[in-house]
């Protein structure tokens, strides 16, 4: 199996970002962990990482092409602005889990929609950097069905 992590605006800033809401974990230390989770799962993983919405859209077509198996996708806050990140995940029909670290139901009125959510068949919050774990995981299993 082949993942693709992708992690939107500011998430290169992990440990660095408020860490009251993100934790002290670095961007760096989050993907050492992803690496030696997917390892233990026989997953070959990639990683991509940007603050510019046209490139997320451009790695989640091109992830299509490279025929990933499935996609772990932290937007930022392009979760509750883009529309763009929902059409190119419709469009790849790549099963796709959302994660995001705080959680977000809890936090500003603006941070309750998802435009997102509706292409994804998970979505974990709240949970920490361990939300990508259970995301994999879930993945994992929707595959193995």
């Amino acid at each position: 199996m082949k993942f693709l992590i992708i992690n939107g605006p500011n998430l290169n800033m992990l440990g660095i970002r408020e860490p009251d809401k993100y934790g002290n974990e670095t961007y760096e230390a989050l993907l050492d962990k992803i690496t030696k989770h997917c390892e233990t799962k026989g997953i070959d993983v990639l990683f991509f990482q940007s603050n510019h919405e046209g490139d997320l859209v451009d790695c989640i077509q091109d992830a299509y092409f490279e025929k990933v198996d499935a996609i772990v996708i932290n937007p930022g806050a392009y979760t509750h602005t883009s529309i763009a990140l929902l059409d190119a995940v419709n469009a790849v029909k790549i099963p796709t889990a959302e994660v995001h670290i705080s959680d977000v139901s809890v936090r500003e009125d603006f941070r309750q929609i998802s435009y997102i959510r509706s292409a994804c068949v998970f979505t974990v919050m709240g949970h920490g950097t361990d939300g990508y774990l259970e995301a994999i995981d879930y993945l994992v299993e929707k595959l193995e069905k």
